[in-house]
């Protein structure tokens, strides 16, 4: 069944409601877009089909921040490595390598969040 989006910068077409799915998870259909199955007359906001509500809860607060925070923390923590690293004591640049292998853990992880995509069901 072809379902068709229409937003404020116009309407698409989809196959499926699993391509609709899948455009809802990647940010490209909105929650307040509307939605219409072919062969009926009723948009539906996308947020109001279960399958699309459940896909991807909205986060609010903290939680819409985190990977922004994760970055923010990566690049303090490359400046304090880097300052313990040119530092004359041994131990402190024994230190600095060690935030700077907590920097690269943290990278990491935000990476493969920024990266990740939904799977196929």
């Amino acid at each position: 069944m072809r379902y068709r989006v229409r937003t404020p910068d116009g309407e698409l077409d989809y196959a499926s409601l699993r391509d609709v799915e899948v455009a809802y998870v990647q940010g490209l259909v909105g929650p307040d877009d509307e939605v219409r199955e072919e062969g009926k007359e009723t948009w539906r906001k996308a947020a109001s089909l279960p399958t699309l509500a459940r896909a991807r809860p909205e986060k609010k607060g903290l939680a819409a921040r985190t990977q922004l925070l994760s970055v923010l923390g990566a690049v303090g923590l490359g400046a304090a490595a880097l300052a313990l690293i040119l530092s004359d004591s041994w131990t402190r640049r024994g230190l600095g390598i060690v935030l700077a292998l907590a920097m690269s853990t943290l990278l990491m992880r935000v990476t493969s969040k920024a990266f990740k995509r939904p799977g196929p069901r």
